[in-house]
């Protein structure tokens, strides 16, 4: 979780989860148990496209607000909904930013207009995963491994994606990296695949002056090892080389960009100079926090308003810096589940169902925001009476995402029983 906002998010079942390290389960695990039987079986292209995109994960943890993040303030019943937390119109003193005369973009959400002009950014809304329950930890898990309500699925959706398509770079010893202290379930099961919190200063443990012989010796003792561990070992100590060779204190942004000092923004940073010194990676698992608002949200200038800004403005210097420069390079955001319409009584919102997603990049047909039908707020056309209903399986975008811009037909085996429809949401 982003440490500027942890304090900002009230419910405990959240903040509980928050304090879990994520855990690469798959590193321990034999085949069997990683990839089960009835998963349809890969087939292992001979021939792709060299100019596949990378993909930039990001999860917005914590039940993002939807609602806040792209207003449909042509729909009246979202200002009776929310007496003190609504966004005024387009126009009006502190108004949002309008998109297509029903949805706005708040003032935080700015710094995503010039991908959005330039159509190189989607929105989804009323999106989000269907047949889920309203905890936290649940809808993660379910939303990472890309099958509802299965719990006996342990690998990510993203994991399964590079475990059934070849290497961009054959000799690379890292393919995908999940910016965090542990590996989010969405990597699961990736091959040389790792959980490097701060890829700035990626190290093993123990003092700096004796950090040479101990790679040598793990490279020369695990040499001989016994897979899983020998391959795990082999990839650390080679990735720990192959970092002190990128220059990321004297990177240079490329068209003014500037990234947020956030955790978020320096990660973004990180993946873009990853991306440009081309190490080989496909693939990054990036969280943002900050999104559980159940008190004192204040979408205009308070805690939601901050979350959001640092969002956008870190998207959009990645944006500038790599994707306007021409890196085969698409992003995609997602959030467990959205809030309530109706604002509670603390001027927060509790958790809801359909949320929004964002995918950016050269090969996504932007400029627009996407819905399926738009449910509508009345009450009667909200899920149980409280909810902006699912309209968009969430999977529908990802699938859409995975075979058309990262090149992989083996939908069956990134999300297991789900028969995706394409919505035209890439080039």
């Amino acid at each position: 979780m982003d440490e500027t906002h942890e304090d900002d998010c009230g419910c405990q079942e959240y903040n509980e989860l928050s304090r879990r390290q994520f855990v690469g389960a798959a590193a321990g695990l034999s085949a069997a148990a990683i990839f089960p039987a009835w998963l349809p079986k890969v087939v292992m292209a001979k021939n792709f496209a060299s100019t596949r995109d990378i993909i930039v994960s990001v999860f917005m943890r914590g039940g993002a607000d939807g609602l806040s993040l792209c207003v449909p303030y042509g729909d009246a019943n979202y200002y009776t909904s929310r007496s003190t937390i609504a966004i005024p119109r387009p126009g009006d003193a502190k108004g949002g930013v309008n998109l297509d005369g029903f949805f706005m973009f708040p003032q935080a959400m700015a710094g995503l207009m010039p991908a959005f002009t330039l159509k190189d950014l989607l929105v989804v809304h009323a999106t989000g995963q269907l047949n889920v329950n309203r905890s936290h930890f649940d809808a993660q898990r379910f939303m990472e491994v890309g099958k509802p309500v299965d719990p006996n699925l342990v690998t990510g959706w993203l994991g399964r994606h590079l475990a059934s398509i070849p290497p961009l770079k054959p000799d690379a010893p890292l393919r995908a990296l999940g910016v965090a202290g542990g590996l989010q379930k969405t990597l699961v099961g990736a091959p040389k695949t790792l959980p490097i919190a701060d890829p700035t200063n990626y190290t093993i443990g123990g003092a700096a002056a004796t950090q040479a012989q101990r790679l040598g010796f793990m490279q020369s003792d695990y040499a001989v090892a016994d897979e899983p561990l020998k391959s795990a070992a082999l990839d650390a100590t080679n990735t720990v080389n192959l970092l002190k060779t990128v220059n990321f204190a004297g990177y240079k942004t490329q068209n003014g960009a500037v990234y947020p000092s956030s955790s978020f923004g320096k990660a973004l940073r990180s993946v873009a100079v990853l991306i440009k010194n081309d190490v080989g990676i496909e693939a990054a698992q990036v969280d943002v926090g900050g999104w559980d608002t159940h008190s004192a949200q204040d979408p205009i200038a308070g805690s939601m308003f901050r979350t959001m800004q640092d969002f956008s403005n870190s998207l959009a210097a990645f944006y500038a810096d790599v994707i306007a420069t021409g890196y085969n390079v698409t992003v995609v955001a997602v959030s467990e589940f959205g809030r309530n319409v109706r604002e509670n009584g603390s001027a927060g919102t509790d958790h809801g169902r359909g949320t929004v997603m964002f995918s950016m990049g050269k090969g996504i047909a932007g400029g627009r925001v996407l819905t399926k039908n738009w449910p509508g707020l009345a009450k009667e056309q909200q899920e149980a009476g409280q909810d902006l209903k699912v309209t968009v399986d969430y999977k529908d975008i990802l699938a859409e995402i995975v075979q058309n811009r990262l090149g992989n037909p083996n939908l069956g085996f990134v999300f297991p029983t789900w028969t995706p429809t394409m919505l035209g949401v890439t080039r």
